[in-house]
């Protein structure tokens, strides 16, 4: 149960810690957080799916997984989505299935796009191996870069007041009865407020990047949330 010292710590800082755990709710979904000793192909079986992934050799040269890794992340991606891609829809119901209590569409709408990073509507094994990749063991200014992009719904390199405001709103959905105590109406737009504060060092009403990563390096609690999840795998 979420508490009061959730809703008074800053929100960029369960923004964050959210996009790793849903990251590794889908990894658990796939099967791939508890791997098995069992041998794997020595190389990527391709010829049932409809997208050929790039060689392993790119891809590990690509990401900070080992060859035998990039192998199981393929086979349990594989084995969920025989087509090699996964679409917006079936990213929405991959969440849904982990957030009952709750409202996840808008949320994952914004992670798939974060995902998503050449924008053509699918999620390939590529796109998922490169994002997990940082989200799981980047730096920290990878991480970072990673969540900016998140929040900056429109791409054009700054986070304005409203993109952050529809943010925790699908944070809040997604967190459904989950939040205690129950959250007033205007508790999003009271943290949007809290987190331009924070951050908006020049107060011209946007976060640039710079803003944003030199706020969240200075913030233990978000410094502690970058490395909870390293080496999961």
């Amino acid at each position: 149960m979420l508490t009061l010292e959730w809703e008074s710590e800053g929100l960029q800082t369960v923004g964050i810690v959210v996009i790793i755990c849903a990251s590794l709710k889908l990894l658990h979904l796939l099967g791939l957080i508890d791997f098995s000793e069992d041998s794997v192909e020595d190389e990527l079986e391709m010829a049932t799916v409809r997208h050929r992934p790039e060689a392993l050799e790119l891809l590990e040269a690509q990401s900070k997984f080992t060859k035998k890794e990039l192998q199981i992340l393929y086979r349990g991606f594989k084995n969920e989505c025989p087509s090699g891609v996964v679409n917006e829809e079936t990213f929405k119901e991959i969440y849904s299935q982990f957030f009952p209590q709750g409202d996840s569409t808008t949320y994952a709408h914004f992670l798939f796009n974060a995902f998503d990073t050449d924008h053509n509507g699918a999620v390939s094994f590529e796109d998922f191996i490169k994002g997990l990749s940082i989200l799981l063991r980047g730096t920290v200014q990878e991480k970072l870069n990673w969540a900016f992009n998140l929040y900056d719904i429109n791409k054009d390199g700054y986070i304005t007041k409203e993109e952050m405001l529809d943010i925790m709103k699908a944070i809040y959905d997604m967190m459904g009865k989950c939040t205690y105590p129950v959250l007033k109406e205007d508790a999003p737009r009271q943290h949007v407020e809290t987190f331009f504060q924070k951050m908006d060092k020049n107060k011209d009403g946007v976060v640039t990047i710079d803003e944003f990563i030199e706020s969240c390096q200075k913030d233990e609690n978000i410094m502690r949330s970058m490395q909870l999840f390293e080496n999961v795998i």
